[in-house]
C-alpha cells in the first residue's frame, strides 16, 4: 500500500488484539452459518444481506490489520527541518530528538508520533498522523458490524420465519442459542464501548484536537485559526473526495498544512 510497516513488540498489546481478531472471526463465522445462509436458502433474506455483511466484515479486519502495522508518525532519527518552520519544533526531553509541536513520545514503542493522538493496545500501536484515518474507519466498520450482528440476531428469533430445514447432526444447530447470546453479549460489549471511543474520535477531528491535548487541557490558553470540519477530516485522511474516507485500501497522501496552524504541546 505503500506504507512502512510498523511493528510493535508489546504481550499486551498482542493479547488485546487478538481478543478482537477472535471476536471478528467467531462472528464471521458462525453468523452466516446459523442466519444468513438457511434464511437465505429458504428465501427470507436476499443474497445482498449476506453480501452486506461479508463487505463488513472485510473492511473491518482490513483497517484493523492496516492500523495496527502502518507506521502512525514515527519521526526519524535526524530530521530535516525547514529553515523556515525551525521555530515550530521542540526538542524531546526522553529521547532527545527534535520533532514538531504536537507531537509525543510514547512510552510503549519508544520513539516520537507527529500528531499522536494515544496509543491503542487494541490495534498494539500508536494512533498518530499517518494512521489516525484508518482507526476512524475501524472505529465505524466495527460499530456497524456489531451493530447488523446484533440487528441479525434479533430478527432470527422474532422477525424471520422460523427454519423448516435443519442439520441436527451439525454443531452449530445444536447449540444456537448458546452461539447467538455469546454473539449477542459481545455484540453489545462492542458496540457500547466503540460507539463513545468514536464519538470522542469525531469531537477531537471536529476541534482539531488529539486525544493527549484534551487531557492536559493544554488547547484552551492558545489561540490559532479555526478549521472547518471538512478541512481537518480532509487532513486526517489525507484526501477532499469524501468517498474515499470509507475506503481503507488505499494509499493515504498528506494535505501539508503549516505548522504555523499547530498548536504548541
Amino acid at each position: 500500500m505503500g506504507q512502512r510497516i510498523h511493528f510493535v513488540v508489546d504481550p499486551q498489546g498482542w493479547c488485546c488484539m487478538g481478543l478482537i481478531i477472535f471476536v471478528w472471526l467467531y462472528n464471521t463465522i458462525f453468523i452466516p452459518k446459523v442466519i444468513l445462509f438457511p434464511h437465505y436458502e429458504e428465501g427470507n433474506i436476499s443474497v445482498v444481506a449476506v453480501l452486506c455483511y461479508y463487505f463488513c466484515s472485510l473492511f473491518c479486519i482490513a483497517s484493523l490489520f492496516r492500523a495496527s502495522v502502518a507506521d502512525p508518525g514515527k519521526l526519524p532519527e535526524n530530521p530535516k527541518i525547514p529553515i523556515t518552520e525551525r521555530e515550530y519544533w521542540e526538542l524531546c526531553n526522553k529521547c532527545n530528538m527534535m520533532r514538531p509541536k504536537r507531537s509525543h513520545h510514547c512510552s510503549r514503542c519508544g520513539h516520537c508520533v507527529r500528531r499522536m493522538d494515544h496509543h491503542c493496545p487494541w490495534i498494539n500501536n500508536c494512533v498518530g498522523e499517518d494512521n489516525h484515518w484508518l482507526f476512524l474507519q475501524l472505529c465505524f466498520y466495527t460499530q456497524i458490524l456489531s451493530s447488523y450482528t446484533l440487528i441479525l440476531d434479533f430478527c432470527h428469533y422474532y422477525y424471520f420465519l422460523p427454519l423448516k430445514k435443519k442439520n441436527w447432526d451439525v454443531f452449530v444447530f445444536r447449540h444456537e442459542l448458546a452461539l447467538l447470546r455469546i454473539s449477542a453479549f459481545m455484540g453489545l460489549i462492542i458496540l457500547g464501548g466503540i460507539s463513545r471511543l468514536f464519538y470522542s474520535q469525531l469531537m477531537g477531528i471536529f476541534t482539531d484536537t488529539t486525544s493527549i491535548e484534551k487531557m492536559s487541557n493544554c488547547c484552551e490558553d492558545i489561540s490559532r485559526p479555526q478549521k472547518p470540519w471538512q478541512q481537518t477530516f480532509s487532513e486526517v485522511f489525507g484526501t477532499h473526495w469524501k468517498i474515499l474516507w470509507f475506503i481503507p485500501f488505499r494509499q493515504r497522501q498528506p494535505l501539508r498544512v503549516p505548522y504555523h496552524f499547530a498548536n504548541c504541546v
